[in-house]
């Protein structure tokens, strides 16, 4: 009997073993650091027309987690954009998120972001475009929108509730700093 009950235990200790030493190799490793050479400030909330229209903090995404989210996107994709050497300041100096809330729809709606037509995401940024040596090669302001937001196409099933927000900034950078560098 006390063959069988140890014979049972070995695989088992042997498959304990190998699932260790898979989550050891899988295990992330240290975060990539975000690129210094782009930097991503926001105006203060209560001058942000999204922050100022949904004062009663409806839906699921907070305004720290949808700052932080756009601005951790928006320095990956302009570091993969930007010559090496540039660096890029950005401030956020106001922004209304694709659709919006439609309270009269009833308690069971409230927390429901309606996309339509005339909730088209919108962005007033200041940039700023240095060299490696720190003179400005280019500073401006720019006035996004995207009026077509529904109608072009995205990725197929996805969920990220900030992706026409993201496209819109994919839109900026492109007209920007792809197409002006040639």
């Amino acid at each position: 009997m006390k063959t069988y009950r140890h014979s049972m235990f070995r695989p088992l200790l042997a498959i304990a073993a190998a699932c260790l030493t898979l989550a050891a190799c899988v295990a992330p490793g240290p975060k990539k650091a975000l690129p210094e050479r782009v930097q991503v400030s926001w105006a203060p909330d209560n001058q942000l027309t999204e922050v100022r229209n949904n004062s009663f903090q409806r839906g699921w995404l907070k305004p720290e987690d949808w700052q932080k989210t756009l601005s951790t996107y928006l320095r990956q994709r302009a570091d993969a954009i930007l010559p090496p050497g540039q660096k890029l300041e950005v401030k956020f100096e106001d922004i209304k998120l694709a659709g919006d809330f439609e309270p009269w729809h009833g308690p069971n709606a409230q927390d429901i972001r309606f996309m339509k037509d005339i909730y088209p995401p919108r962005a007033t940024l200041h940039y700023r475009l240095t060299d490696a040596s720190g003179a400005t090669i280019r500073e401006g302001e720019s006035k996004l929108s995207d009026l077509a937001y529904l109608q072009r196409t995205t990725v197929a099933n996805s969920t990220d509730p900030l992706r026409y927000d993201k496209r819109m900034l994919d839109d900026w950078l492109t007209k920007e700093f792809v197409r002006n560098q040639s």
